[in-house]
C-alpha cells in the first residue's frame, strides 16, 4: 500500500500592521484545516502567501519587493506558487496582477473563506480571475447599527466556523479560525475593522471598508483562546478603537470590555492601540488609565497640532485641546505612556503651522513619535488639494521635526529614571533579559533591558523593576521582584 502523498506546504509572509498579523493567522488556520502544512521558511514551502500592506508608498514598495523575492524563489525551484493577499492586493486588484505577472494569484478579502481552494488552484497552474478594485465602504449599510447582519467578508472577525474539522483546538467550545504564527507572549486581538472617518490623506477606508465591530463575545472567546496558547499580553487593534461598539448600539462598550479581557486567566496585560483623540471620552480615559491589568498606554493619532492643518486633514482638535487631553490622562495615571504619529508638509502647511506643531511636541512630553512626510495617495482628497509643498521642503521639515522628536523622547525616557515599572519579559539570556513596560508598545516604542534576572525567570513573566538608565527611548532597569507577588498588576 502506497503511503499518502505529502501535504502541500505554505508559508505566510506578513507585512504592515498588527491587524494584518491577525488576518494572516486566520488564513493559516483555514489552510491548515484543509490539509496544508504551515511552515515558517518560504524556501521550504510549496506556496508562499504574501500578506501585503497598501497604506503608503514605502509600504507598497516593500510589498512588491517581497512578492518579487518570492517569485525569485519560484524561478529557482524553491517554491511553486506565489500568492498576493492583503491590503495592496485588495486595493489594486487587476492593476496589481497586470503590473506583477510574477504573482500566480492576486486575491481579494472576499477570497479568504476559500483560501485553500485558491492556493490549490495556484499550485495546479490554474489562472485566477482577479477582482476589480472597488470601494469596500459601499458594501455595507451607511447606518452603523445595520452592518452586523450584512453578508460581507471582514478579515479577522470570525471566531467559530462550523465547517472546520472538530480536531482543531480547543476540542470543546468555539474553534477559532486562527493559528498562531509565532510563540511570543504578545498577540494582537482584533476589536473591529474598517473606518468611518474621512481623513483627506488616508485611503484605508476605501479598501478596508466601513467600521464594523466584533461582538464582545467573539473578542473574549478569541482572547481566551490566545491565553490558552501562552499569550500574556493582548494588543487590541482596529483602525479606530475609540469607535468600538457604535454599530452594536453602545459607544461605551470598550469601557466594559477591557475589564473582562484583563480578568481572563493567564492574561497579565491588555493594551489598546489606534485611539482617535477627538473621540476620547472621560470614561474611556479612566478605563485605560485605571483598570487593573490594562496598560496605561495611549496610542493617540494626533497627526498635527495646528488647527487649520487639522481642518484640511478633516480632523478635529488643536494644540490646546490635545494638551488638555494629556493633562487629564496624567492626572489619573502620572506614569502613563503616550505615543503618536505626525504628518509634516501637508498641503497648505505654513512655517507658522510648523512652529505650532513643534511647540506642541515640546510641551506634550510624548514617549514615542513617528514623523512622516506627506505624500499623495491616489484616490484621496488631499491628492487634489492646492498648496502642495515641494519634495525638498517636505524633506527638510521632516528632518527638522525628527531631530526635535529624537531629543524630546530621549528627555522623556531620562525622566523615567528611578520609576518603578512592570515589565513583561520577552527574552531571557541568563541573568539578563529584555521586555517592555506598559508605556512601550510592541516594536515601535522601545524596550527595557533587564539586569539581575531572578533564577527561573521565563518569557511571559511580569516583573517589577526600577529604571536605572536610558539609551534613547530604551530603558535599562534592575529587577526588584515579580509583579504578581507585589500586587502591582496593571501598573505602568
Amino acid at each position: 500500500m502506497k503511503p499518502p502523498p505529502p501535504s502541500p506546504t505554505v508559508a505566510l509572509v506578513t507585512l504592515g500592521c498588527a491587524r494584518n498579523e491577525v488576518d494572516s493567522e486566520e488564513l493559516a488556520a483555514r489552510l491548515a484545516a484543509d490539509g496544508f502544512s504551515v511552515v515558517a521558511d518560504p524556501s521550504r514551502a510549496s506556496a508562499v502567501l504574501v500578506n501585503t500592506c497598501g497604506f503608503v508608498a514605502a509600504a507598497k514598495k516593500d510589498s512588491v519587493d517581497t512578492l518579487l523575492a518570492a517569485a525569485d524563489l519560484k524561478r529557482r525551484g524553491a517554491t511553486r506558487a506565489v500568492v498576493a493577499v492583503g491590503c495592496l492586493a485588495e486595493r489594486y486588484g487587476t492593476d496589481l496582477a497586470a503590473a506583477l505577472p510574477e504573482a500566480d494569484a492576486v486575491l481579494s478579502f472576499d477570497d479568504y473563506p476559500e483560501i485553500a481552494d485558491r492556493v490549490h488552484a495556484a499550485l495546479a497552474g490554474l489562472a485566477h480571475r482577479t477582482h476589480t478594485a472597488r470601494d469596500r465602504r459601499r458594501l455595507l449599510p451607511i447606518t452603523p447599527v445595520a452592518r452586523q447582519s450584512a453578508a460581507v467578508v471582514v478579515p479577522g472577525h470570525r471566531v467559530a466556523d462550523p465547517d472546520l474539522p472538530a480536531g482543531l483546538p480547543p476540542a470543546s467550545g468555539p474553534r477559532p479560525v486562527r493559528r498562531r504564527l509565532d510563540n511570543g507572549p504578545v498577540a494582537p486581538l482584533k476589536l473591529a475593522s474598517g473606518c468611518d472617518r474621512r481623513c483627506t490623506f488616508c485611503a484605508i477606508p476605501a479598501f478596508r471598508g466601513s467600521f464594523v465591530s466584533r461582538s464582545p463575545a467573539d473578542v473574549v472567546a478569541d482572547a481566551r483562546w490566545l491565553a490558552g496558547q501562552g499569550v500574556r499580553e493582548l494588543l487590541c487593534v482596529s483602525e479606530n478603537s475609540t469607535s468600538y461598539g457604535k454599530d452594536l448600539g453602545d459607544l461605551r462598550l470598550l469601557e466594559t470590555l477591557l475589564p473582562q479581557l484583563a480578568a481572563l486567566e493567564g492574561i497579565e496585560r491588555v493594551r489598546v492601540s489606534y485611539l482617535q483623540p477627538a473621540e476620547m471620552r472621560p470614561g474611556l480615559v479612566a478605563a485605560i488609565a485605571q483598570t487593573p491589568g490594562v496598560a496605561a498606554y495611549f496610542d493617540l493619532s494626533f497627526q498635527h497640532a495646528a488647527a487649520e492643518v487639522l481642518r484640511r486633514m478633516r480632523r478635529f482638535g488643536d494644540a490646546d485641546r490635545f494638551l488638555g487631553l494629556l493633562d487629564s490622562i496624567r492626572g489619573l495615571a502620572p506614569q502613563a505612556g503616550v505615543r503618536s504619529n505626525v504628518i509634516v508638509g501637508f498641503p497648505g502647511e505654513t512655517e507658522a503651522d510648523l512652529v505650532v506643531l513643534t511647540d506642541f511636541l515640546a510641551a506634550a512630553e510624548l514617549d514615542a513619535v513617528g514623523v512622516f512626510g506627506y505624500s499623495d495617495e491616489e484616490g484621496t482628497e488631499a491628492a487634489a488639494m492646492s498648496g502642495k509643498l515641494d519634495e525638498d521642503e517636505i524633506t527638510a521639515r521632516v528632518a527638522e521635526v525628527s531631530s526635535l522628536v529624537e531629543e524630546l523622547v530621549d528627555q522623556r525616557a531620562a525622566r523615567r529614571h528611578g520609576e518603578q515599572l512592570s515589565v513583561l519579559v520577552e527574552e531571557v539570556h541568563g541573568t539578563q533579559g529584555e521586555g517592555r513596560a506598559a508605556h512601550q508598545g510592541p516594536e515601535v516604542d522601545g524596550s527595557t533591558r533587564l539586569r539581575n534576572l531572578p533564577p527561573g525567570t521565563r518569557v511571559g513573566d511580569l516583573l517589577s523593576v526600577v529604571v536605572g538608565e536610558s539609551r534613547g527611548v530604551d530603558l535599562v532597569a534592575d529587577v526588584v521582584g515579580a509583579t504578581a507577588e507585589t500586587g502591582t498588576r496593571g501598573a505602568a
